[in-house]
C-alpha cells in the first residue's frame, strides 16, 4: 500500500476554469468517458472506498474534483463524458470547460484518459487525446475493467491500442486494471509518481507490463 496516495483528501469542486485552485505544482488530471470507471480507478489507486464519489447514474458528475495529495500536488478528476442522457448543450459546455482547463493549466504534468477496455478509444477518448497532445502532456491510457476479459484478450486489447495510438505526438503509455481484482495499482502509481515528482522512485521503476508508444 502506498501511503503517499492513501492520504489523498477532498480539496475543492469547480464548474469552471477561474474557480479552480492557484495554477501552481504539479496535477496529474482524470478523463474518461462515463461509466469507464474512473471514479472506482481513483478510489483504488489512492486505496480508499469513497474519495471519488461512484455512481450507478454515469455523467453525474458535472464539476472539476481537485483531491490534495500534499502541498505542491495534486489529482483532478473531470466530468465524464460521453453520456447519450445529457442534453448536447451541457454535453458541449462541459467539453469547452475541459479544453479550457487543459490547454491553459500550467501545473498540468501529466493526463489519464480511462477506458473500458471492452470499449476502448472511443471518439471521446480520441478528443481527449488530441487534446492532450496539443497541451504537450504525457498521456496514460488506462484500460480498466480488465477482469471482465481473459487474459489473451486483455493483451490483445492492450496491444492494439498501442499500436492505434502509435502515430501520437510525444509518449503515450498503454497499462490494463481493475479496480476489482486491484489489478495494474502499482504501475499506475509508479507512473504518477514519476509525473508529480514524486522523491525516492527512479524512471525505471514505472511500468513493467505496460505498452509504451514514443513518436517520431
Amino acid at each position: 500500500m502506498n501511503a503517499f496516495y492513501q492520504g489523498a483528501q477532498f480539496l475543492t469542486a469547480a464548474t469552471r476554469f477561474d474557480q479552480a485552485p492557484e495554477d501552481l505544482g504539479r496535477e496529474v488530471v482524470f478523463a474518461g468517458r462515463s461509466n469507464a470507471g474512473k471514479s472506482s480507478a481513483i478510489n483504488a489507486i489512492c486505496h480508499q472506498r469513497a474519495l471519488a464519489r461512484t455512481s450507478k447514474t454515469p455523467g453525474r458528475t458535472q464539476q472539476l474534483i481537485f483531491f490534495r495529495l500534499d502541498d505542491e500536488r495534486r489529482l483532478v478528476d473531470l466530468p465524464g463524458y460521453g453520456y447519450a442522457r445529457v442534453s448536447e448543450s451541457i454535453k458541449l459546455e462541459w467539453q469547452a470547460h475541459m479544453a479550457e482547463f487543459l490547454e491553459r493549466r500550467r501545473a498540468l504534468a501529466g493526463l489519464v484518459i480511462v477506458m473500458d477496455i471492452r470499449h476502448p478509444l472511443t471518439d471521446y477518448d480520441r478528443q481527449m487525446l488530441a487534446w492532450g497532445r496539443r497541451a504537450d502532456l504525457p498521456v496514460l491510457l488506462l484500460l480498466t475493467k480488465a477482469d471482465k476479459l481473459k487474459r489473451g484478450a486483455v493483451l490483445a486489447a492492450q496491444l492494439g491500442v498501442a499500436r492505434e495510438t502509435a502515430a501520437a505526438d510525444g509518449q503515450v503509455l498503454v497499462l490494463t486494471f481493475s479496480a476489482t481484482e486491484r489489478t495494474g495499482v502499482e504501475s499506475v502509481q509508479a507512473v504518477l509518481d514519476h509525473w508529480l515528482g514524486v522523491a525516492g522512485l527512479s524512471d525505471g521503476e514505472a511500468n513493467p507490463d505496460s505498452v509504451a508508444n514514443e513518436g517520431e
